[in-house]
């Protein structure tokens, strides 16, 4: 029987999200709208604010863990604005994020500033859930990102470098805010190793840890590419050490690209679904033929049988290559998928 097993980081964190975006702070020096960190991630944040006729969205704004940024320079008016994080891509484990429900049109790939479009597949670009945000005064506000564990600036800095340390390799340990003997050896190690100063800021050494991550976690894991004009929602399923499972969901936006899984992949057996928007239709995959669960909203599911007997339902994946030296890249064309009814 198919049973659904939560991942609790992203539990904790979509639980997180429903109060992190909005804790107003006292005036503070200077104007405009700051975000601060609070998390041991490495995020990245985007800001929609009224102007004119339209929403105007910036990003993106990068917030190490425990410091704080203006993302919107002063004056800043009050009034309802807009508020997108996400973790950087050097995190393990799968993007987080911080927003809602008012779509935003971002651009994935770099800076930007822009009114956002009506249709943001047509410019290049990808729709986001934005939170909004009630700023009732003018001058100043500060809203903060944050975890269940209610990390402090310092903690949080902490946190970030321990967690950073481990998805680059350097050496893995708990991450609970707190720098020991241990760590601070494996900080020496990992500055000498690089020909860096010892002094280092720990600014200057989130930005190196954050690249030697990123450059780890490149060369291994699961990525699903859309190639096709029209939003993604994928899914895969595999043979774990447990048995079957199956996960999802993953949005992907035209032209973009989501890794799905983030660590050296095991076995050889790895499946795929997807459902592509094509106006009020969705198109699932021709020549699925492998049966797997999948659920209403975000799932991780053990088990492929009995699936509606469990309140989930029964679609068919299609079988991917092989992994070649344990990674696997997987990309999506409008030719794989069933012909619209009518044509």
């Amino acid at each position: 029987m198919a049973l659904e097993r939560w991942f609790l980081r992203i539990v904790v964190l979509a639980i997180a999200s429903l109060a992190v975006l909005l804790l107003p702070a006292e005036a503070q020096e200077g104007e405009g709208w700051k975000l601060c960190n609070r998390t041991s991630f490495v995020i990245e944040a985007a800001v929609g604010h009224q102007q004119g006729a339209g929403i105007t969205v910036e990003g993106w704004t990068k917030l190490h863990p425990g410091a704080c940024r203006i993302a919107l320079p002063g004056p800043l008016k009050a009034g309802v604005h807009y508020l997108y994080g996400r973790t950087s891509t050097a995190h393990l484990g799968g993007g987080r994020e911080w927003g809602g429900r008012q779509e935003l049109c971002v651009d994935p790939t770099g800076g930007f500033s822009l009114e956002s479009p009506p249709d943001c597949a047509a410019m290049g670009l990808e729709a986001q859930g934005f939170r909004p945000v009630d700023i009732t005064k003018d001058g100043s506000w500060t809203n903060l990102f944050t975890e269940v564990e209610n990390y402090s600036e310092d903690s949080a800095r902490n946190a970030g470098l321990q967690r950073l340390l481990d998805e680059a390799g350097v050496v893995s340990g708990s991450v609970d805010g707190y720098i020991g003997q241990r760590t601070r050896a494996a900080i020496a190690d990992f500055l000498k190793l690089r020909g860096l100063p010892a002094n280092l800021s720990d600014a200057d050494l989130i930005d190196y840890l954050e690249q030697a991550a990123e450059e780890r976690g490149r060369n291994v894991g699961f990525t699903l590419c859309n190639r096709t004009k029209n939003r993604i929602w994928s899914a895969i399923s595999r043979r774990s050490p447990e048995g079957w499972e199956s996960r999802g969901w993953w949005r992907i936006e035209a032209g973009g690209c989501a890794r799905v899984i983030d660590r050296p992949l095991r076995g050889s057996e790895h499946f795929v679904y997807a459902e592509m928007e094509d106006g009020a239709q969705l198109r699932t995959l021709a020549n699925a033929d492998e049966a797997f669960c999948v659920g209403r909203s975000k799932f991780a599911i053990s088990g492929r049988e009995d699936c509606e007997d469990s309140a989930y339902r029964t679609a068919l994946f299609t079988r991917t290559p092989a992994p070649v030296e344990r990674k696997l890249v997987y990309e999506f064309f409008a030719r794989d998928f069933t012909e619209v009814a009518g044509q």
